[in-house]
C-alpha cells in the first residue's frame, strides 16, 4: 500500500501503485552521487577536515555522506578514517563536540556541531566512535532546555549560552538523539542511560506548529521567542525587517518539524502530522525554499527527503490534484543543479550555502536518502 496525502481532503489516504524509480533517473542520481563524492574527497584537507575548521559540523556533514554510501565505494575509506580522526580531537571533556569558543557560551553553535557529528558518527557504523557517542548522548540530554517557559523541551545553539530555543536547533538535537539511540546497548553496565524527556520535546515541537485558524495552518514557525513583542497581531505574527512577518512558517522548517514528529513516534495518522503534511502539500516545490525563496535551499531539499520518508510517503497530490512522485522529482532537480566539476553551491549565502562543501554535502545526503527509499 502506498500513502498519499491532500490539503483538500485534510487526512491520509492509501493507494496503490505509486510510481516506481525509472532506469534514467536512478542512473542520473547515482552518477551524481559518484561526480560529488569524488569533488567532495579532492577538498578534504591534509588534517582531515573540510571548510571551516571552526565548525566541525562542516566536516561531518561531508563525512556522513561519504559513509552513507561506504559499501559501494571501498576506494575513499582513508577519507572516512581521516575525518574520524579529525572530529575525535574536537570532542570535549563536557561531551559535546564543538571548538570552544568564549563568546558563544563557551562554544561555537555547541549544539549543532555535536547533533550532525553524532550522526556522522553513526553513519559510519564504527566501533571506535560508540564512546564519543554516548558521551555526546549526555551532553545533548542535559542541554534540554527546563521550566515551564516556551522554551521548555527545546535548544538553543549552545549549552551555557543565553535562555534561547529554536526549532531548528531543537529538530538537529531530537534527530540526532533518535539516529544514534542504538549506541545505548553498548553503554557500560551500570551508566545511566541518556535520553531526551521525549515528552517535553513533543509538547515543545507541536507548539510551534500553526494552529487551526491561519492561511498557514499546520506549517511550522523558527521560534517564538518574537511572540511577546507589542507589535503582535492576533496570530502572534509580529513585524520584522522590511514589513515582513518576523514569525512565519516556511519550508524547511515544517519539515524540520514534520521529521522531529515523526521522531516522536507519532503516526502518519495523528492529526499533527496530517495538518504539517497538508501544509507541505499546498506548498509543494523545488523551485524554491517556501517562503524563503532560495534561502537554504539545500538543506530544504535534505531535510523534506528525511522528513517524507520518516512519514512513509511516497506520492503527493497537491492542492491542484497533480500527483508527484516526489523521490523522482527530488532526484532530477538536485541532478540537474549539480555543477560541471561536480559540486554544489547557493548564490544566496543566507545560511552559509554559498560554501560548496556544505551545500554539496546537504545534495549528497539528499540523493542518497532518495535512492534507498525509492521502489
Amino acid at each position: 500500500m502506498k500513502r498519499i496525502w491532500t490539503a483538500a481532503l485534510s487526512a491520509l489516504l492509501l493507494t496503490t501503485g505509486a510510481c516506481a524509480l525509472d532506469h534514467e533517473t536512478r542512473t542520473e542520481g547515482k552518477a551524481a552521487i559518484q561526480k560529488g563524492l569524488a569533488w567532495l574527497v579532492a577538498k578534504q584537507k591534509d588534517d582531515g577536515s573540510w571548510s571551516n575548521e571552526r565548525f566541525p559540523a562542516l566536516t561531518g556533514l561531508p563525512l556522513w555522506a561519504l559513509s552513507e554510501v561506504a559499501s559501494e565505494y571501498p576506494e575513499y575509506a582513508a577519507n572516512i578514517a581521516a575525518a574520524v580522526a579529525y572530529l575525535k580531537d574536537k570532542a570535549q571533556p563536557d561531551g559535546g563536540i564543538y571548538v570552544p569558543d568564549p563568546r558563544r557560551g563557551g562554544a561555537g553553535l555547541g549544539n549543532y556541531n555535536t547533533s550532525v557529528c553524532m550522526m556522522a558518527f553513526q553513519a559510519t557504523g564504527r566501533k571506535d566512535v560508540i564512546p564519543l557517542i554516548l558521551k555526546a548522548r549526555e551532553f545533548t540530554a542535559n542541554t534540554q532546555l527546563t521550566g515551564d517557559d516556551v522554551h521548555a523541551g527545546g535548544f538553543g545553539y549552545d549549552r551555557n549560552g543565553r535562555r534561547y530555543s529554536d526549532l531548528s536547533n531543537t529538530a538537529m538535537a531530537i534527530d540526532a538523539m533518535r539516529m544514534t539511540e542504538s549506541a545505548e546497548e553498548f553503554r557500560p553496565a551500570g551508566e545511566k542511560k541518556a535520553d531526551l524527556n521525549w515528552d517535553a520535546a513533543l509538547k515543545y515541537v507541536a507548539g510551534m506548529q500553526v494552529p487551526q485558524g491561519r492561511e498557514d495552518k499546520g506549517g511550522f514557525v523558527y521560534t517564538k521567542s518574537f511572540a511577546r513583542a507589542p507589535s503582535a497581531d492576533a496570530n502572534g505574527v509580529s513585524g520584522g525587517r522590511f514589513g515582513r512577518p518576523r514569525l512565519q512558517s516556511y519550508g524547511s522548517i515544517t519539515y524540520d518539524g514534520l521529521l522531529s514528529l515523526m521522531h516522536c513516534k507519532l503516526t502518519p495518522k495523528d492529526p499533527r502530522v496530517v495538518s504539517a503534511l497538508d501544509y507541505c502539500a499546498k506548498h509543494w516545490t523545488l523551485d524554491e525554499n517556501p517562503g524563503q525563496g532560495m534561502q537554504g535551499v539545500y538543506f530544504y531539499y535534505d531535510i523534506l527527503t528525511r522528513a517524507l520518508n520518516a512519514s512513509r510517503v511516497d506520492t503527493i497530490e497537491c492542492a491542484d490534484g497533480k500527483k508527484v512522485d516526489w523521490r523522482a522529482e527530488v532526484i532530477r532537480k538536485v541532478v540537474s543543479l549539480q555543477k560541471r566539476e561536480g559540486y554544489w553551491t547557493n548564490a544566496n549565502n543566507r545560511w552559509w550555502e554559498n560554501d560548496p562543501v556544505l551545500a554539496t554535502s546537504y545534495s549528497l545526503i539528499c540523493l542518497e536518502h532518495a535512492l534507498k527509499q525509492a521502489k
